[in-house]
C-alpha cells in the first residue's frame, strides 16, 4: 500500500497543470500589456526674464545690450536663431569650438541658461550695419549671391538665404554681422582654427583674404 501510495503521489506531482475552467472556457482576466517607456521630460519653455537676467550678468560686457555688439570682434547676437546659438554654447562647452575667452563662460551656464540666453538675444531687435568698402562689396556680392563657378565655391546664399537671414535650427542669421568678426571666422574655418562645422571648412578653404573681405563686407551690409 505504501508503494502504491507512493507512485500515486509520483505521478500527480509530474503531471501537467490542468487548465482552470475559466481558461478552458476563455474567461480568465486578460493580462496587461507592458507599460511603455515613459517619454523623456520635455526641456522647460526658455524664460526670457531669466535670459536677459544671464545674459547682462555674464556676456553684455562683451556683446552689447540686447546681443547688439559694437565691437567689431566680438558678434552681433540680437535676432539670431536660438537653436543656433545653443549650438554654439554647447560646443564652446565641451571644447568642440574653441575660444579661451568663450569656454570659461560657457562652462558656468547650464542647458536651462543656454536656452534662455539664446530666447533673450533672438528676440532682441538687431541695429543696421554697414558695409565699407565699394569695391570689396562688389565682389563679396558677387561671391555671396552666385559664388564662384570655375573653383567649386557655393552660393554662401544657398544656406543663409539671399538677405542674409539663414534658415533657422540650420543655418545662422549673418545679416549685419560685424565684417572683422566674418572674416576672422571664415579665416579660422580655412586654417583649421574652428573645426565645428565640415561644411564652412569645405568653404571656406577655397577663399582667398581679398574674398573673405570681401564678403565679410557685404554680409555687414545685409538686411
Amino acid at each position: 500500500m505504501k508503494l502504491l501510495a507512493t507512485l500515486l503521489t509520483a505521478a500527480f506531482l509530474a503531471a501537467p497543470a490542468l487548465p482552470t475552467f475559466a481558461q478552458q472556457h476563455g474567461n480568465a482576466p486578460a493580462e496587461k500589456p507592458a507599460a511603455a517607456p515613459a517619454k523623456p521630460a520635455a526641456p522647460a519653455k526658455p524664460d526670457l526674464a531669466q535670459g536677459e537676467s544671464k545674459f547682462t550678468a555674464v556676456c553684455v560686457a562683451c556683446h552689447g545690450a540686447g546681443g547688439n555688439s559694437g565691437i567689431p570682434a566680438n558678434p552681433r547676437l540680437s535676432q539670431q536663431h536660438p537653436e543656433y546659438i545653443v549650438k554654439q554654447l554647447q560646443e564652446f562647452r565641451a571644447g568642440k569650438r574653441k575660444s579661451a575667452v568663450m569656454q570659461p563662460f560657457a562652462s558656468q551656464l547650464s542647458d536651462d541658461d543656454m536656452r534662455n540666453i539664446a530666447a533673450y538675444v533672438g528676440s532682441s531687435q538687431a541695429k543696421p550695419g554697414f558695409a565699407r568698402d565699394k569695391e570689396l562689396v562688389s565682389m563679396g556680392e558677387k561671391i555671396y549671391r552666385g559664388g564662384i563657378a570655375d573653383r567649386q565655391i557655393a552660393a554662401c546664399a544657398g544656406c543663409h538665404s539671399p538677405n542674409g537671414s539663414g534658415i533657422p535650427a540650420q543655418y545662422p542669421r549673418l545679416s549685419g554681422q560685424h565684417a572683422d568678426y566674418t572674416a576672422a571666422q571664415l579665416t579660422a574655418f580655412r586654417d583649421g582654427a574652428r573645426v565645428n562645422s565640415v561644411q564652412m571648412t569645405q568653404v571656406a578653404a577655397k577663399l582667398n583674404d581679398r574674398e573673405i573681405r570681401a564678403v565679410a563686407d557685404y554680409i555687414a551690409g545685409l538686411r
